[in-house]
């Protein structure tokens, strides 16, 4: 017994010190990246930020926390059907890369919402920059309460780390407290020009632990990589394509889902694209955009080669789990402690970016687009970097509020809607966008905001009923094409063509 508690004692201190180990080297690139820090450094790294960097880094903020629990956990149920999704996400980087990229550099955007202004005006300008902050804050504190709760219950709470207060549990409280408080001190000063480095190394750690947990359960098995395929294969894990029309997972709905959902969720996306516009040419941009689908197509691959491993290792142990608590506990609780702590470093590694990125994004957009600091002549710099810094605390306060909301509601129904609003939010800008590329029509711009409120709520009442109005069909990923067709048909209801208007203005 002396000698287990000993044992229990010693990983503490080795998790403790490689945290602050790992905290202290964020911090050194932080302080170093934010030497004569400016305004511009922090919103688009003064477009110096190197091509390969953003695009190696960008795989640890597309991936998140919530991809390196939940994406192995679904190869059991749904096979490698996540897979169809990963190809459409293939095909919309491309889109990004030659119609949306080359648009944002041409303006020379630091926020590219500005896009909607030169295309509609202040009130579209707004309106996107709005339902972007409401998606991203979503999102972004769903998946950081998602990773934390994880890490709470798997790594905290087992190795004996709690704190009780008048009775109560308050350990996650405390937890998410300090990450939040660690985010902020690497993010406050640096902005994108620190994160640019910062996801680089996190991303770099989050796939050391993916390819260390993969080797060692295929070596702990006696497998070979053709065996551990073979295995895998012979179990049904491996299937990738569902040819059931009905299912949300028909393949056409997911492959054509996963396209939009990159061009909204990427090349709509402030914080995506703020990195992508750091980078110097617009041709080097592409690279990187190029570059880390590639990559992104690669990695999510081995993440569900790696679910289709668990689910084996958990058959051959006896090991009754499933889905989002299958990785973390054959992780901490089966596999020896080096392997334990590689995890728990990826795990980190994969929940910063999940908030770095969205806080100083958030607070670009707020900055620019909503208080207008840059085209506001009264404030010099420093008085715009005294109110970026405000509003960088106010929203990492917004994202520790919102991830103690979701503890106390603790609801996976509830957090399955939240993950859903992202297509009623997104939805939107999308037709916004492509109404303002595909056509040259004017559009009444007070009419905007109430477009973008009534679209989503059709395209809830359609998907509601579908089953009923359909034959028995189900909404999957094409949610979010179907809210952005709508907003486009709303659009175009309520605009004129510039020969419309030119006759109005000779008949008055």
């Amino acid at each position: 017994m002396a000698c287990f508690n000993c044992f229990v004692i010693m990983l503490q201190g080795t998790i403790i010190f490689i945290l602050l180990a790992y905290f202290a080297l964020l911090l050194a690139i932080s302080w170093y990246t934010s030497r004569k820090a400016t305004n511009d450094s922090y919103f688009r790294a003064g477009r110096s930020a190197h091509w390969y960097l953003v695009a190696f880094g960008m795989v640890g903020t597309s991936l998140s926390g919530v991809t390196f629990i939940s994406v192995p956990g679904t190869v059991g149920p749904e096979h490698f059907y996540y897979f169809q999704v990963v190809l459409g996400y293939f095909i919309g980087y491309f889109v990004v890369a030659y119609v949306l990229l080359p648009l944002y550099y041409q303006l020379n955007l630091t926020s590219i919402y500005h896009y909607l202004q030169h295309r509609f005006g202040l009130v579209a300008y707004q309106t996107g920059a709005l339902l972007f902050m409401v998606s991203r804050t979503l999102g972004a504190t769903l998946r950081l309460y998602l990773v934390i709760n994880v890490l709470q219950l798997f790594v905290m709470k087992p190795l004996g780390f709690s704190l009780t207060l008048a009775g109560h549990d308050v350990s996650f409280h405390i937890t998410a407290v300090v990450i939040l408080l660690m985010i902020l001190l690497y993010t406050y000063k640096g902005g994108v020009k620190t994160i640019v480095w910062t996801d680089t190394l996190q991303t770099f750690f989050m796939l050391l632990a993916l390819v260390v947990c993969v080797g060692y359960i295929i070596s702990d098995l006696n497998m070979s990589m053709g065996q551990a395929w073979a295995s895998i294969s012979d179990a049904g894990y491996t299937q990738v394509f569902n040819m059931q029309w009905q299912d949300k997972s028909f393949f056409l709905k997911h492959i054509i889902g996963g396209a939009f959902i990159t061009i909204s969720m990427t090349g709509l996306d402030q914080e995506m694209m703020q990195k992508n516009i750091s980078v110097r040419t617009l041709k080097d941009s592409q690279k990187n955009m190029i570059s880390f689908s590639f990559i992104l197509v690669a990695v999510n691959f081995i993440f569900l080669i790696l679910g289709g491993m668990l689910y084996l290792y958990a058959a051959s142990k006896g090991i009754d789990v499933a889905k989002d608590d299958l990785f973390p506990t054959i992780a901490m609780q089966y596999l020896p402690p080096f392997v334990s702590i590689i995890f728990i470093v990826g795990l980190i590694s994969a929940l910063f970016p999940s908030a770095d990125g969205a806080i100083t994004a958030l607070t670009a957009s707020f900055c620019i687009d909503l208080l207008g600091i840059q085209r506001n002549k009264n404030m010099d710099e420093a008085q715009q970097m005294a109110t970026r810094k405000r509003v960088h605390l106010v929203f990492a306060l917004v994202f520790l509020i919102m991830v103690i909301f979701f503890k106390w509601l603790d609801n996976k129904q509830i957090i399955g809607i939240l993950l859903t609003i992202a297509s009623y939010t997104y939805g939107p800008l999308l037709g916004l966008f492509a109404f303002g590329i595909l056509t040259k029509r004017k559009v009444q711009s007070n009419m905007i905001p109430a477009i973008c409120l009534v679209a989503p709520a059709i395209a809830w009442v359609l998907d509601y009923y579908s089953p009923v109005i359909f034959g028995g069909y189900k909404f999957g990923f094409e949610m979010l094409p179907l809210n952005g067709a709508l907003t486009f048909v709303g659009l175009l209801l309520f605009s004129s063509s510039s020969a419309e208007e030119s006759a109005v203005a000779k008949a008055e």
